[in-house]
C-alpha cells in the first residue's frame, strides 16, 4: 500500500531538477519536426502543457494543504508520462523513417534527433527514478517497500552515511549508467517497479544507440 508521508523537497534539490524537466523540454522542442510529422499540429500544444505543467509543480511542489497534495500529485505524474510518452513516439518514428526510403527526413537530421532522444530518455528515467524511490515531484512512495534501490553509501557501516539519502543526482548517474552499459554500476534495483522502468530503459538505449551508429556510419561512409 503506497506510502502517504510527505517529503519536503530541498531547494537545490528542487532545482536541479527543474533544470532537467526544462532540458527535456527544450530536447523535444529542438526535435519539433519530427513531432509535427508524427503528430501534426499537436507537437506546440503539447510543449506548452508540458511547460505549464513544470510552473504549477513548482508552485505547488512543496504546500502542505491537503487540498493541494491531490492536484499536484496529478500535475506530476502527468507531466512525467506526456515527455515519457512523446520521446518514445519519437523513437518510434526515427526508426521507421530510417527504414522507408522516402522519408522526408536526411541522415543528419535523424542523426540529430537520436541524440535528442537518447538524452531526453537518461533524463526522463532519472526522474521516474527519483520518483518511486525518495522524494520525487509527488513526495510519496509508490510502494509499500522502504526503497527500491540500494546504493552503495547505504551498504556501508559507517556513522559518515548514517543519515545518507540518495538525492536527484544520485539518480540521474543511476540513468546514465543504464543508458550506456545497460545495468547500473553501483546502484541494485529492489523492487519489480524498479527493475522494470531500469528494463524500459535499457531497451529504449539499445534501439537508439543502434540508430546512432547506422546513422553515423552511414554518414560518415
Amino acid at each position: 500500500m503506497m506510502e502517504t508521508m510527505r517529503q519536503k523537497i530541498a531547494r537545490l534539490e528542487l532545482f536541479q531538477v527543474q533544470l532537467a524537466l526544462l532540458a527535456a523540454i527544450g530536447l523535444q522542442i529542438a526535435t519539433r519536426r519530427i513531432g509535427n510529422e508524427l503528430l501534426p499540429g499537436a507537437q506546440y500544444i503539447i510543449v506548452v502543457i508540458e511547460i505549464v505543467l513544470a510552473l504549477l509543480i513548482s508552485l505547488t511542489v512543496n504546500r502542505r494543504r491537503n487540498s493541494d497534495l491531490g492536484v499536484h500529485r496529478a500535475f506530476a505524474i502527468l507531466l512525467l508520462a506526456l515527455i515519457s510518452v512523446i520521446n518514445v513516439s519519437g523513437l518510434i518514428y526515427v526508426l521507421h523513417s530510417l527504414l522507408i526510403s522516402h522519408s522526408t527526413l536526411n541522415g543528419e537530421s535523424l542523426l540529430a534527433s537520436a541524440i535528442a532522444i537518447f538524452a531526453t530518455n537518461i533524463i526522463v528515467f532519472s526522474l521516474w527514478y527519483w520518483e518511486i524511490d525518495s522524494p520525487g515531484l509527488t513526495r510519496t512512495r509508490w510502494s509499500r517497500h522502504d526503497k527500491d534501490f540500494q546504493f552503495t553509501q547505504q551498504d556501508i557501516g559507517h556513522d559518515e552515511f548514517e543519515n545518507w539519502r540518495p538525492q536527484f543526482g544520485d539518480y540521474l548517474y543511476l540513468s546514465i549508467t543504464n543508458a550506456v552499459n545497460f545495468a547500473p554500476a553501483d546502484v541494485r534495483p529492489i523492487t519489480l517497479q524498479a527493475k522494470a522502468l531500469m528494463a524500459v530503459q535499457s531497451l529504449i538505449s539499445v534501439f537508439t544507440l543502434a540508430l546512432l551508429i547506422a546513422r553515423s556510419v552511414n554518414i560518415l561512409g
